[in-house]
């Protein structure tokens, strides 16, 4: 039996056009095509921004909007006496069916991380920092991604918006974080063979968002 793995895959880092020279998909295309492909959900992580979260959690939930409609005609079947078991079951299994057709918008910011303050603009080790993604997994992890975010630009701004660890170890309840591509941390202390350093990081990271 062919297995469609497209079903069971789903995209956490991902860049629209709000990410300045590394995308350019716009977000009802990106939404879109992962419907598509049959994937219902993908992570947007633009590059030290959120400027793109409101317009893909408002277009995500305008192609649900149909699927909530049935949801909702269908539970309101269920609530009628008259119904056998049987005719009860059936009702709740297109429930869950529609369900799964829902497209899940899971809100995200690929941030750059000081690497040494955020508040240090000198020298050209401070111009770039480390990548790191970060995923909101509650509310209260969307509240403290939009705080990390708002001050990256209000206190950190050299060359790009920065955060640093102190900003981490603060806001990191309700957030998800995932070690980035070759321009994160951990990557980077790997590359340059600093194992020790590297290992420090991960055990940094574990501690602060565990």
């Amino acid at each position: 039996m062919e297995h469609n793995q497209s079903k069971s895959f789903v995209h956490l880092h991902v860049h629209s056009h709000y990410s300045i020279l590394d995308g350019m998909s716009t977000i009802p295309g990106l939404i879109e095509k992962s419907i598509e492909q049959g994937v219902n959900a993908i992570a947007l992580t633009d590059h030290g921004n959120m400027f793109g979260i409101k317009e893909f959690y408002n277009y995500a939930s305008e192609k649900n909007q149909p699927i909530n409609n049935e949801i909702d005609t269908l539970q309101k079947q269920l609530v009628k006496n008259e119904l056998t078991d049987e005719e009860k079951e059936n009702i709740q299994a297109q429930i869950s069916t529609l369900e799964k057709k829902r497209f899940k918008p899971i809100l995200g910011c690929e941030a750059y991380v000081a690497k040494r303050s955020r508040f240090l603009k000198e020298t050209t080790e401070d111009r770039s920092g480390y990548h790191l993604v970060l995923l909101a997994k509650n509310i209260k992890g969307y509240k403290n991604l939009c705080k990390l975010v708002s001050l990256g630009h209000l206190e950190g701004f050299y060359y790009r918006p920065r955060i640093d660890h102190a900003l981490l170890e603060q806001y990191s309840e309700g957030i998800i974080a995932s070690s980035a591509c070759l321009g994160g941390e951990i990557h980077s202390k790997i590359e340059t063979g600093d194992l020790e350093e590297a290992e420090k990081a991960i055990y940094w990271y574990k501690k602060s968002f565990w």
